[in-house]
């Protein structure tokens, strides 16, 4: 129920029946709305009536009209229509399309008070089912969608993550390649109350920049060569639902100003349109960039990372957190399995201290990569190192500057650079290493401490 009393909106365009059960369902315990043609019944649905008692005849728009525009709203508002002799036909159609019953003029006070209370009942069982599907498909989908993993960093994330859920709240998550970004977007919507709504995502750096405009804010014909036709944008085919923007630190300026038009107004202007659409959509972008780093060099604007960066999330790379790998290893040995329609492989215990080994740089995305092949290359039911990727049993040192830093990086990423190489020439031993570095151990045990701080 929407309210202690059953909220009623009569509809009629005759003033003098409106007033005739204004004061009979005031009197019986109703609280009442009224509107005298459909068009203002179809205005006052956002006031969210427990039942509508509509005359199926009037000007312009019917009573099966308000019914029509009702469920088109997904509202649990039962409908009883008033219909005379004449029209009684037209009322044996509006419930077959889905009005609770319908009342023949002239009706008695008692007659209709039957009908009214039974459709108060029949909305709130309604109601009260919906609620409960919705709830069963929640818990359902958060057991099932859930990320797996069980360390602190992890943990952390994912609390924050299923604590924002329910909200609107625009989120940023922050991570390595693979850690599992739109898998968290994922689990975030199917917590939420737009999980019966589109997930839609698109990788921002996948898209030629040219193209990327059109893809997210849709156009319409005739606006640049080769629009033949309009296109309806992503932000448009999510209505009601969630958008991942994944590497949305790869926008260039002029599509980030569009995207913060979204963000502050709620609407899109399609490229070559001039009239904007209202969006109801929740953001949730992602990003393997240093953003604060893109800032400072101008790559990215500063207000639109504040309007991002409302609830921001950092996965952490799966080197920090190995006390995962063999949960994870567990769910992809099973997942192929099951699409093979075959019992699971496991892992050797070698297999698995080899995996516990290496740093992944692809983190979780790799993992799962090179289980998939070592289940198409291996014999029999026990996964042995033999059949694991070569660059996962025989890793490679890692180089002092990897391709994922910038050309010139900063010289505090180049000091941490050089300081890890040493730590590890030196197999972790700080005292040695603060020899070589030519430094005091405290002043050693200082830096790293600021390293840490900084992750």
């Amino acid at each position: 129920m929407s309210a202690a009393k059953p909220r009623i909106l009569i509809v009629d365009d005759e003033q003098s029946i409106v007033d005739t059960l204004t004061v009979l369902l005031k009197r019986e315990g109703f609280e009442v709305i009224s509107a005298l043609s459909g068009q203002e019944a179809i205005e006052k649905l956002e006031q969210m009536p427990d039942v509508i008692l509509a005359d199926i005849r009037m000007p312009k728009i019917s009573g099966i009209d308000v019914l029509a525009a009702t469920r088109a709203r997904n509202l649990d508002t039962a409908v009883v229509m008033m219909t005379a002799q004449a029209s009684l036909q037209s009322a044996i159609q509006a419930v077959n399309e889905g009005a609770f019953y319908y009342v023949q003029k002239p009706f008695t006070n008692d007659e209709l008070l039957v009908i009214l209370r039974k459709a108060v009942d029949f909305g709130r069982v309604t109601s009260e089912n919906r609620d409960l599907k919705r709830e069963i498909r929640r818990r359902d989908r958060s057991v099932s969608s859930r990320p797996i993993g069980r360390s602190p960093s992890f943990l952390e994330a994912l609390s924050v993550a299923e604590t924002v859920a329910p909200t609107d709240s625009t989120v940023l998550v922050q991570g390595e390649s693979g850690t599992g970004k739109e898998v968290l977007a994922r689990h975030i919507h199917q917590l939420s109350h737009r999980s019966d709504c589109s997930f839609l995502s698109i990788n921002c750096g996948a898209i030629p920049e040219g193209l990327l405009e059109s893809e997210l804010f849709g156009h319409v014909k005739g606006s640049f060569t080769g629009a033949i036709r309009d296109k309806q944008g992503l932000f448009v085919a999510a209505e009601g639902g969630t958008l991942f923007l994944d590497e949305v630190g790869e926008m260039v300026p002029a599509t980030q100003v569009r995207l913060l038009r979204v963000l502050q107004n709620h609407e899109v202007v399609p490229v070559g349109a001039t009239e904007p659409i209202q969006v109801n959509v929740r953001i949730i972008a992602a990003t393997n960039r240093d953003i604060d780093a893109e800032i400072r060099r101008g790559n990215f604007r500063t207000d639109l990372f504040y309007r991002l960066n409302v609830i921001a999330i950092h996965l952490p790379p799966l080197k920090d957190r190995r006390d995962d790998i063999p949960l994870l290893a567990e769910n992809f040995l099973t997942r192929f399995a099951d699409h093979r329609e075959a019992k699971p492989k496991r892992l050797a215990e070698e297999a698995l201290e080899t995996l516990l080994a290496y740093d992944w740089p692809g983190n979780v995305r790799e993992l799962e990569n090179a289980l998939e092949r070592a289940v198409a290359m291996g014999q029999g039911e026990v996964i042995k190192p033999d059949v694991l990727p070569e660059q996962v049993v025989k890793p490679e040192p890692s180089p002092l500057v990897t391709e994922q830093l910038p050309p010139n990086p900063p010289l505090e990423v180049v000091e941490r650079a050089y300081i890890e190489w040493v730590l590890r020439s030196e197999g972790g031993n700080k005292t040695r290493a603060a020899e070589v570095l030519g430094i005091d151990p405290s002043t050693l045990y200082r830096k790293l401490a600021r390293f840490e701080a900084d992750e």
